[in-house]
C-alpha cells in the first residue's frame, strides 16, 4: 500500500474539501442573517460535489479516501448546513417543531450516505442496474428544502417563511431521501439523438436565466425535478417488466442426455 495520497488523489480531494468548506461557509452567513450567500454557498458546494467524482475518474484517481470524504462532507454540506440555515431563518420561531424538522432533515441526509456506503459494492442492486438512484440524492435534497426559500427570495411573500409551511416542507424533503423511490440519474438522462441539439442549446439558456433570474429559475428547476419523480417511477418499472418479461420468454436449458 502506498503511503499517504498520490500526487493525482490531491486534485478531487482538494475540490471535495471546498465543498465542505462552501456548506459550512454557508451556516456562517446565515448565523449573520446574510440568507442570499447563505444558501449560494451551498448551492456552489454542491456544484463542487458534482464534479468531484467526474475529475477523479478522469485523473484515474478515485479512492476509498476519496469516497470517504465525500460522504462526511455531504452530511455537513447539505444535511447539516441546510438544516441549519432553515431553522435560523424560519423553524426557530417554533423552537420545538423547528429543531425536529430541522434534525430530521440533517439525519435523513446523513442516513442516505450511510445507506449508499453500505450498499457501494454490492452486486445487482436494482436501481442503479436500470440507471436510477435509490431516493433523492442528497445535494438535490438540499436543493430542494431551499424552496421556500427560493419563493421568498422572489416574491417577498412573507408567509413562505411561516414555520408551518418550512417545517412540513423540510420533513417531506427527509422523507424522500431516505425512501425506496427510484428516481432519474445522469445514466437514465439520455436524450435522443435528434433533440440533442435542443438540449445543448436548452442548457445555455438555463445559464442565462440563473445569471439574471436566480431565484426563480431555481424555482422552476425545483418545480422540473419533482414533476419528473412520477415519470422516473414509471420509467423505472416499466424497465422491470421489461427486464422480467424478456428473462421469461428465455428457453429453459435442457438437461445433457
Amino acid at each position: 500500500m502506498p503511503r499517504g495520497l498520490t500526487l493525482r488523489a490531491l486534485v478531487p480531494n482538494a475540490i471535495t474539501s471546498a465543498a465542505l468548506c462552501s456548506g459550512l461557509t454557508g451556516i456562517r452567513f446565515a448565523i449573520g442573517g446574510d440568507f442570499h450567500s447563505a444558501v449560494l454557498a451551498v448551492l456552489l458546494a454542491g456544484f463542487l460535489d458534482g464534479i468531484d467524482g467526474r475529475v477523479a475518474r478522469l485523473m484515474k484517481a478515485q479512492s476509498r479516501f476519496g469516497a470517504e470524504l465525500d460522504s462526511l462532507s455531504d452530511a455537513i454540506a447539505f444535511g447539516v448546513g441546510p438544516a441549519l440555515i432553515l431553522y435560523l431563518w424560519s423553524l426557530s420561531a417554533v423552537p420545538r417543531f423547528g429543531w425536529f424538522a430541522a434534525l430530521a432533515l440533517a439525519v435523513a441526509c446523513a442516513l442516505r450516505l450511510a445507506r449508499f456506503n453500505a450498499s457501494i459494492d454490492l452486486p445487482g442492486q436494482p436501481h442503479k442496474s436500470a440507471g436510477f438512484m435509490t431516493g433523492v440524492p442528497a445535494p438535490v435534497g438540499a436543493g430542494l428544502a431551499f424552496l421556500p426559500l427560493y419563493l421568498w427570495f422572489a416574491s417577498g411573500i412573507e408567509w413562505m417563511r411561516a414555520p408551518f409551511v418550512v417545517g412540513p416542507w423540510a420533513l417531506l424533503i427527509a422523507f424522500l431521501m431516505i425512501s425506496n423511490l427510484p428516481t432519474l440519474g445522469w445514466g437514465a438522462l439520455r436524450p435522443r439523438r435528434a433533440i440533442r441539439l435542443e438540449v445543448i442549446a436548452l442548457a445555455g439558456m438555463l445559464t442565462v436565466a440563473l445569471m439574471t433570474e436566480p431565484w426563480f429559475t431555481l424555482v422552476g428547476v425545483c418545480a422540473l425535478y419533482l414533476a419528473l419523480m412520477p415519470a422516473g417511477l414509471w420509467r423505472y418499472r416499466r424497465i422491470m417488466r421489461q427486464r422480467a418479461g424478456a428473462g421469461q420468454s428465455k428457453p429453459e436449458p435442457q438437461p445433457a442426455p
